[in-house]
């Protein structure tokens, strides 16, 4: 209400010659509507990506890492649903893990914590950090969403299973293409895609 006042003034519309209510009512709105605008993006990359994978049903009590934030959370029968498709047994679908590997990976390239962060937005709306993730659409495959899959050979015969391999790829198709992981998630936040 102050701030109505102080764009109206003491005596409000009604005392102002001249004065459109109309015209500083939309005013207000406009302003009000610029600045929560501006306030979303704020919040960081993370509070406004989507996830495209989802984790399968959790036990009761189990603990599980929230993707992107390393923060250890426990929760009674978790069950979320969504994304393409369950995350695969035997610790591939670790994001964790993943983001250990990548985190050694982008340092020994010579980029910093800000780069590993960017990374982490990024391959978090691809793939979840999902080494068996498949888009069902595209056939886009792995952590790095690889289109064709069969590209990752090149980094190593066991492309299709082994998470370092896919990361390994990855990195180095980010940096022929995109120069730094950041670059790449400004290209994905502008298209759509990277």
């Amino acid at each position: 209400m102050d701030v109505v006042k102080s764009l109206l003034g003491p005596e409000g519309p009604s005392k102002r010659p001249g004065f459109d209510r109309s015209a500083s009512g939309r005013s207000v709105l406009a302003f009000l509507a610029v600045a929560a605008f501006v306030a979303v993006p704020l919040a960081g990359p993370s509070a406004s990506v989507a996830n495209g994978w989802f984790a399968a049903p959790l036990a009761a009590s189990q603990p599980f890492l929230v993707t992107g934030v390393g923060v250890e959370l426990e929760r009674e029968a978790l069950s979320v649903s969504g994304g393409w498709g369950e995350r695969p047994e035997g610790g591939r679908g670790d994001a964790g893990g993943a983001q250990d590997i990548a985190f050694g990976l982008v340092e020994s390239r010579g980029w910093g914590s800000g780069e590993f962060s960017c990374l982490v937005a990024l391959w978090s709306r691809e793939s979840g950090w999902n080494s068996q993730a498949e888009n069902p659409h595209s056939g886009a495959y792995g952590i790095p969403q690889a289109l064709p899959a069969s590209k990752m050979a090149s980094a190593g015969a066991d492309w299709a299973s082994n998470p370092e391999t896919q990361i390994r790829w990855g990195l180095g198709y980010i940096d022929a293409r995109y120069g730094t992981p950041c670059e790449a998630w400004g290209h994905s936040e502008r298209k759509g895609w990277y």
